[in-house]
């Protein structure tokens, strides 16, 4: 299974590449599932590892929508499932606070004066709740891509496998 090694080994790299990549093109990568995403090799095949929320990030959620306080309706970002959304539970603010921190959020009220993290934090999360977390397919996509791209090469690494592994005596002949 030697051949079939190299390739699912081409496959896990290749794929971790393409996928922050394409979340460093979504404008979500450097952060903790950018660094989050690795692979592993399982016996005869592969594993990938990611952050917890990866497939929220990758398939999107469906915002709850509504109309603001100030009567105007929340506009909606684009999410190409109905996997995840939003009904009557908020994210966690606390979610927010490294990402908000990493990219410079520090807005400050009418005197000029910093709004307080925790308040920053529950307008964000309750940003999130109405208008949604939009799809980003980072993952399937660069997962799909390389699939199709390797798939010949994965079929002639296992029948070379297979090959090696035909073991032939006088009546019989054995694949282990």
């Amino acid at each position: 299974m030697d051949n079939l090694k190299k390739i699912f080994n081409k496959l896990g790299s290749n794929v971790v590449k393409q996928s922050k990549a394409n979340l460093k093109k979504k404008k979500k990568g450097g952060g903790e599932l950018d660094k989050s995403i690795r692979y592993n090799l399982k016996g005869n095949g592969i594993e990938f590892t990611l952050a917890d929320y990866w497939e929220y990030v990758d398939a999107g959620v469906k915002g709850k929508g509504g109309t603001k306080a100030d009567g105007k309706t929340w506009r909606l970002k684009k999410v190409t499932n109905n996997k995840f959304k939003y009904r009557n539970k908020k994210p966690p603010f606390m979610a927010f606070n490294g990402w908000s921190i990493r990219k410079g959020i520090a807005p400050r009220d009418a005197k000029g004066r910093f709004i307080k993290r925790k308040s920053l934090l529950f307008a964000l999360s309750t940003s999130v709740y109405h208008t949604g977390i939009e799809t980003t397919h980072f993952f399937t996509d660069a997962l799909d891509n390389e699939i199709l791209r390797l798939g010949d090469e994965v079929g002639e690494a296992f029948a070379l496998d297979l090959i090696d592994k035909i073991q032939t005596s006088n009546k019989n002949v054995t694949i282990k």
